[in-house]
């Protein structure tokens, strides 16, 4: 997702997203842990989307915990 369409997104969505996100990249993180990942461009591809939607929540003066 570009950066434009998190900036449009509400407060609830974009922490929400920024969950999704997170669980994703923890998902990939594991199997590539285990052996499972054959694709290992999407693990950047996960990072990067984690990292969009933490800069724009912090734009926004959003506390994202944890």
């Amino acid at each position: 997702m570009k950066a434009a369409d998190l900036r449009d997104m509400g407060e609830a969505e974009l922490l929400e997203h920024v969950r999704i996100a997170r669980r994703e990249l923890f998902g990939l993180r594991f199997q590539l842990a285990t052996g499972e990942l054959d694709n290992t461009a999407s693990l950047t591809r996960a990072k990067r989307e984690v990292a969009r939607a933490l800069t724009v929540a912090q734009e926004r003066g959003i506390e994202i915990h944890g």
